[in-house]
């Protein structure tokens, strides 16, 4: 007989118990979901590491003090925590995130792919170097609903909740994403192929 996991919810409830290895399994559970979100938005290894553990640091203090509703689900709010994370630390560098690769990572490294000819990957990755550019260089209320979107595999309803917007803001701001991106292709003559 298969053991089904325990949920967020029961996870959460057996850590306040006294039971550590719960909130382990809840951050290997939601780890790379909310890492990769706050490294898209920082652009720095160590720096989004480094908030990484602050949203841990804060989520284990709000458990503890016993401060947590469990009104929305867990990866929401965590995500809401990383994202006003990042949003603090821009405001006080007066720095904006750009999608961009580093030496080290690369999120479409992670993306599977199936090509094997050397010609076909070099063409790909040019092509997400420029769309990077283009994302770049979005309006940051665009470009943040693209990252949350397409790079941090949000729904649309979470990136409302997250950004505080309504749904209808969070698609309209996609919806003149893509039409700006469609736009800058055509004027810079942006070839994809």
């Amino acid at each position: 007989m298969q053991v089904k996991p325990l949920n967020d919810q029961e996870l959460i409830a057996c850590y306040l118990n006294g039971d550590e290895r719960a909130f382990e399994e809840l951050l290997i559970r939601h780890k790379q979901k909310i890492y990769t979100s706050i490294y898209l938005f920082v652009k720095d290894q160590s720096l989004a590491e480094d908030i990484f553990q602050e949203v841990f640091i804060k989520i284990i203090d709000t458990l503890r003090k016993g401060k947590y509703n469990h009104e929305g689900k867990f990866v929401q709010w965590a995500m809401r925590i990383s994202y006003n994370m990042c949003v603090d630390y821009f405001r006080r560098s007066k720095r904006r995130p750009k999608v961009s690769p580093t030496e080290t990572f690369d999120i479409f490294d992670v993306l599977q792919t199936t090509e094997a000819n050397a010609e076909q990957t070099i063409i790909r990755s040019q092509t997400h170097d420029k769309i990077r550019r283009l994302v770049d260089m979005l309006p940051p209320e665009q470009r943040e609903v693209v990252i949350l979107r397409h790079y941090a595999d949000m729904s649309f309803k979470e990136i409302s909740q997250l950004t505080r917007v309504s749904i209808n803001t969070a698609l309209g701001r996609m919806r003149y994403a893509l039409i700006n991106i469609r736009k800058m292709i055509e004027e810079k003559e942006v070839s994809l192929q």
